[in-house]
């Protein structure tokens, strides 16, 4: 009989902590991350008594959440590749409102008023008021090449600010991963439980999924490691290897501008891995400003580049609109007290491409006097208007792109690909999102909380343990039966 006890004993104890365990999961049915548990038991190793196999009742084994390594591999996958898509098209998307050129007067057009203001200079070149709209419309594509140019500056520092952001947002879960991995092998080897644990661990790791795609392993000594794919281990067991986000000068930039930020560890201040993160947020704002928007500011600088000299050299060819005087031979004075009377840039002329966007500026004789913007070739010429006419032809000589392109053509050429690899990263985007969304769906049914399951459960364990109490106390009135019939 007090193996009786003994068995109803186990079996009240099993059913306890299966009550618990169930209770634990109901209250944990909307933590973020968490994985029900189950207790796990088996049979106490039976004993032979008088030649018969005598049960000797239940025994806990312990309490294992419900997991599936391979699901939780692929969710961390799938998480970096739809954070990487939709900051891609988060990214994109704000660039192209940098170009305005559906809602607002974007480049495109401030240039084609520029070109139609010489075209009504050509048909009235002495016209005062007319040369002062040249100048205005002039002043306005100097303006608008430098505020694109600019505009695509800030987002590439906008990049720069997230980026060492998200390196102390990296670094504080990597130090957690590690504290979590100290803390777990210490009450594992007590034989303590850490479901609760390694679900920290678990969602800790899926976070740094949003900024780039890692492989999780347990290596042969037991340590949990953290590896950024493509760039090395980040967490073996208590060790962190931390990131760091570092300035460089122009010339070590990747993105051509001084100043940028550049990705390193910690301990290896000298070796760059900004290029070497795969898919994830980080790994998509460097593509972003080290391709697309570096490609940008490239075009951009370009296009003002040409600009620049193509006007600059039909309008060196003419003459200030002023009486010029001419010597015995009837050549024309080169230089008067007024400044040069030909052989005058309309604009500054640039260095080079590099940032010619930036650098752009109107002449400043041409700021100074509107007669010095020249009409025609021929000094003294009231009338002659081909220097106007071949500046508003320039708006369809094909002057870009080794002379396949207009200017026009070149620019819209360069925002439409802006809004292709825009869509393109939407559409990737939302594919990426359904894949996401079915693969969080297998890991719910395989480790969310059933709130009517867990009831279930909840009854039936109940039912468990009254019937161990009721076998306890069948074992007891048996206890007192035998000690009632004994003499006295």
């Amino acid at each position: 009989m007090s193996d009786l006890l003994n068995i109803g004993k186990s079996g009240l104890f099993a059913s306890k902590k299966s009550l618990e365990t169930t209770g634990h999961n109901l209250a944990n049915a909307n933590t973020e991350g968490y994985s029900r548990q189950r207790v796990s038991q088996t049979n106490n190793p039976p004993v032979v008594k008088m030649g018969m196999s005598h049960g000797t009742g239940v025994r806990i084994t312990g309490v294992n959440r419900l997991h599936d390594p391979f699901i939780e591999k692929k969710l961390n996958s799938t998480i970096s590749d739809t954070k990487y898509y939709q900051s891609r098209f988060t990214q994109l998307d704000q660039v192209q409102d940098i170009f305005n050129e559906l809602t607002n007067d974007g480049l495109n057009q401030i240039l084609n008023r520029f070109y139609n203001s010489f075209r009504e200079l050509a048909n009235q070149p002495e016209n005062e008021t007319i040369r002062s709209v040249v100048r205005d419309n002039a002043s306005l594509v100097v303006k608008d090449f430098k505020r694109i140019r600019e505009a695509l500056d800030t987002a590439a520092r906008g990049i720069d600010n997230k980026l060492s952001i998200s390196v102390d947002e990296v670094n504080s879960k990597l130090n957690l991963i590690a504290k979590l991995n100290k803390k777990i092998a210490s009450i594992e080897g007590i034989a303590g439980e850490t479901g609760d644990l390694r679900d920290q661990r678990d969602l800790a790791v899926r976070d740094i999924s949003d900024y780039f795609k890692v492989n999780v392993y347990v290596d042969g000594k037991g340590a949990y490691n953290v590896d950024a794919v493509g760039v090395g281990t980040l967490v073996s067991g208590a060790n962190v290897q931390e990131l760091k986000a570092g300035t460089v000068t122009l010339d070590e930039s990747e993105n051509k501008m001084a100043g940028s930020v550049e990705l390193y560890f910690k301990n290896r201040p000298t070796q760059s891995i900004t290029n070497r993160l795969k898919s994830g947020d980080m790994a998509s704002l460097i593509r972003t400003r080290n391709n697309d928007i570096r490609k940008l500011q490239e075009d951009i600088d370009s296009i003002a580049y040409e600009f620049v000299n193509t006007v600059n050299a039909i309008h060196k060819r003419g003459f200030a609109q002023r009486k010029i005087a001419v010597d015995q031979n009837g050549n024309p004075t080169l230089v008067d007290r007024l400044g040069p009377t030909t052989g005058i840039n309309f604009f500054k002329i640039s260095s080079g491409k590099f940032e010619a966007a930036k650098n752009f500026e109107l002449s400043d004789e041409v700021k100074s006097d509107l007669r010095n913007i020249a009409t025609g070739v021929t000094p003294n010429s009231p009338g002659d208007n081909r220097v106007a006419l071949a500046i508003s032809k320039l708006q369809h000589e094909k002057v870009a792109g080794d002379a396949t392109l207009t200017l026009e053509e070149l620019y819209l050429q360069t925002i439409g690909t802006v809004g292709l690899e825009a869509n393109k990263a939407k559409m990737d985007h939302e594919q990426a999102e359904g894949i996401l969304a079915q693969t969080k769906g297998v890991k719910e049914r395989m480790s969310g909380v059933s709130i009517d399951e867990e009831t279930a459960n909840m009854v039936r364990y109940q039912h468990a343990y009254e019937a161990s109490a009721k076998v306890m106390k069948t074992a007891d009135e048996m206890f007192a039966t035998v000690l009632g019939i004994m003499p006295r």
